[in-house]
């Protein structure tokens, strides 16, 4: 399967740059999967797409300010460094800009010096492994000197960093945030479980494979990054029970759907698991662990876009998306949702 015949032509001005001032204002695009036939909505109309006993199940990953800019020690060349996954002693695997500056051995200073990075070697897919040597707490630190990672695509700044998190967001470890989570406030969260509608937390840590696109013709032979996953023994018997009674368990944006389809895959079941998924879904793949996704516009040619072809149909999708963009909706990490059911 070629990767052009996922593309499809997008006007720059739909990319939205700035989040709503309102959660759940955005529109919501519902299409049913087996039919292709859309329908116009606003996001709020989502609790009337959902049934007692169906399930929600959320990513409750929460984004690090994982983007650092700083300097060589011996040159003072400028260095920007992405975390994008932590590993032991202190040590995270990065993408650096620019990447042939740094080789193993290099000093990147960052603030005052209250954070330093050595390189200690090469990392897959160019990146570098950098230790990170700190005063006081890391996170605290990072905090300080770290920058949101907005994608590409976003020229604007974002003033309150807290827009690019969900109001669910708990565990620290994302490099981007699972977009589809950023409609819901608590508010409305509340009223999804007033109409009898479960509500399930997961956790991927977002990291390489959300920036990265397919440099290969045959997305077959596209390699996805691996990354960290979890799910609790009460999410998995919650999921399980949902499934036993007759509802639909409807994932929260691509995350949550890889995460479900790599346990369903792994155990056959939902149970309590963690590790480390590089499952690449697309048309083709027989999707069992999910019944709904309630997701983003993405990029053309990306694995998103063919992850919710798989669940549907390529032709459906790219109709849905056409119709998007004719009817002026707002695409990628601010923009509008769709509802595949």
């Amino acid at each position: 399967m070629n990767v052009e015949e996922f593309d499809f032509e997008l006007p720059d001005e739909l990319i939205a740059q700035t989040p709503l001032p309102d959660r759940t204002a955005s529109r919501l695009l519902v299409l049913d999967r087996k039919t292709g036939e859309t329908k116009d909505g606003h996001f709020l109309s989502i609790i009337d797409e959902l049934n007692e006993g169906d399930c929600l199940v959320l990513n409750d990953t929460r984004v690090l300010p994982a983007r650092l800019y700083g300097s060589k020690k011996d040159t003072g060349a400028s260095i920007e460094i992405l975390l994008l996954k932590q590993l032991e002693d202190d040590q995270w695997e990065t993408l650096v800009k620019p990447a042939k500056r740094v080789k193993k051995g290099t000093e990147v200073v960052f603030g005052d010096g209250q954070l330093t990075a050595i390189c200690t070697g090469e990392a897959e897919h160019g990146g570098r492994i950098m230790k990170m040597s700190y005063i006081g707490i890391f996170h605290e630190v990072l905090d300080e000197l770290g920058e949101m990672p907005l994608p590409p695509y976003i020229k604007e700044t974002l003033p309150d960093q807290e827009r690019y998190q969900t109001v669910f967001a708990k565990n620290r470890g994302s490099a981007a945030a699972p977009t589809a989570g950023l409609h819901f406030t608590k508010e409305l969260l509340t009223s999804i479980e007033k109409k009898g509608v479960h509500i399930a937390y997961i956790t991927l840590h977002v990291g390489l494979g959300t920036f990265r696109p397919v440099s290969v013709e045959n997305i077959e032979e596209h390699e996805m990054h691996a990354e960290f996953y979890q799910m609790s023994a009460g999410t998995a018997r919650l999921l399980q029970s949902v499934r036993g009674n007759g509802g639909r368990i409807i994932a929260v944006g691509t995350t949550s759907a890889r995460t479900l389809e790599t346990i369903i895959k792994d155990h056959g079941q939902f149970l309590e698991a963690s590790g480390w998924t590089s499952i690449f879904i697309y048309p083709g793949y027989e999707v069992r662990g999910f019944d709904g996704l309630l997701t983003n516009f993405h990029l053309p040619k990306s694995t998103l876009v063919m992850l919710v072809s798989a669940f549907s149909t390529k032709e459906y999708v790219l109709n849905a998306y056409r119709h998007a963009v004719n009817e002026r909706y707002r695409f990628f990490s601010f923009g509008d949702a769709m509802l595949i059911r």
